[in-house]
């Protein structure tokens, strides 16, 4: 569910209109009457939620969902839907979902800086507050006492900056939580959406972006480094994480405490990394991947899949370090072979 801050629903709406305006059919005995008041996940989703499964991974989470209506694109997600859950049926569940997201959040993709002033009179300013020439500070944004905000950077509607941060030039922080004592540098971009597309026969549709971004406290973020917000759900930077410059990280990643992200990092969306982890330079992770904590990931890796936490891995794609050596030093073995003849 989107966050009332940063997202204005449209909604109710009722189920059979919601589905003309999808371009699907209501199933046969449903109650078109019936008010669908939000989209949602499987698994945050309640009786007057929309939400969608798609493949056989999703069988468990709709069964164990509490959402009252869901799009399926399957004839087994069809009957294994819960009794409370009326299934409707479409040729792709995630573009449907799409298209109804976007309804309900036509404006997802709308600009941060809808004001005319560059502080909005809804805005609530903390004390001892610094705002630099051309700042701009959007509908009901928070910024706590003490922080500072560089020379022309945004803070975009609802976004709530806690106490003592330190926010370089031109910056833009979107659909936001900061914590206290948190530094962002020069060019960080924080809450843009993620790169979320449902594709079919048709192209690429976007999935409107409607979660946010929840940075806690003590975290620093370098130059340039971009932080996506969640599509549905959030993405989380853990208390005293330290993030390199130019580093993106996709929508949906949770990140935990006191982690070491090095420079030119790319991380997919929906990872899950533990405490404690160390990312070397470079290192991309595809999505999904889960870190255990305590990891930590030599410079150029790739990881995929679950690698387990208290030890260190290396190359691509990431074994642990004994095995990746053993790899290095085979191949090297290989290169100084000498070269036969055809005779030989």
């Amino acid at each position: 569910m989107a966050d009332p801050r940063f997202y204005d629903n449209r909604g109710p709406i009722a189920l059979s209109d919601l589905c003309r305006r999808i371009g699907v059919e209501l199933a046969a005995g449903a109650d078109g009457s019936r008010v669908i008041r939000d989209v949602a996940s499987l698994e945050g989703a309640g009786a007057d939620h929309l939400a969608f499964a798609s493949g056989r991974k999703a069988t468990k989470a709709l069964a164990g969902s509490r959402a009252g209506f869901c799009l399926v694109d399957d004839d087994e997600l069809t009957a294994r839907a819960p009794s409370g859950t009326i299934p409707i049926r479409c040729p792709n569940a995630s573009q449907a979902f799409a298209t109804a997201a976007a309804i309900f959040y036509p404006d997802h993709a709308g600009a941060v800086w809808q004001q005319t002033s560059s502080v909005d009179s809804s805005a609530r300013i903390g004390q001892h507050v610094n705002l630099a020439p051309g700042a701009v500070v959007g509908p009901g944004a928070e910024i706590g006492d003490g922080t500072q905000i560089g020379p022309n950077t945004v803070i975009g509607r609802g976004v709530c900056i806690g106490q003592d941060c330190v926010i370089g030039p031109n910056v833009t922080i979107s659909h936001s939580y900061i914590g206290d004592g948190v530094v962002i540098l020069p060019g960080a971009q924080i809450g843009q959406p993620g790169f979320g597309f449902a594709s079919g026969a048709r192209g690429h549709q976007k999935i409107p972006q409607l979660g946010r971004v929840i940075v806690q406290d003590r975290v620093e973020i370098g130059a340039n480094t971009t932080i996506d917000r969640g599509a549905l759900g959030d993405t989380v930077i853990g208390e005293g994480t330290k993030i390199d410059n130019l580093v993106q990280i996709g929508h949906n990643n949770r990140i935990g405490r006191h982690c070491i992200i090095v420079a030119l990092t790319g991380m997919s969306g929906s990872c899950d990394i533990g405490d404690f982890v160390v990312l070397g330079g470079q290192v991309g992770l595809t999505d999904h991947t889960i870190i255990g904590d305590g990891a930590r990931l030599a410079a150029r890796s790739g990881a995929l899949g679950t690698l387990a936490g208290g030890q260190d891995y290396g190359g691509v794609p990431a074994v642990p370090m004994r095995e990746w050596r053993r790899q290095v030093a085979a191949i090297a073995m290989l290169g100084r072979r000498p070269k036969r003849d055809k005779d030989g």
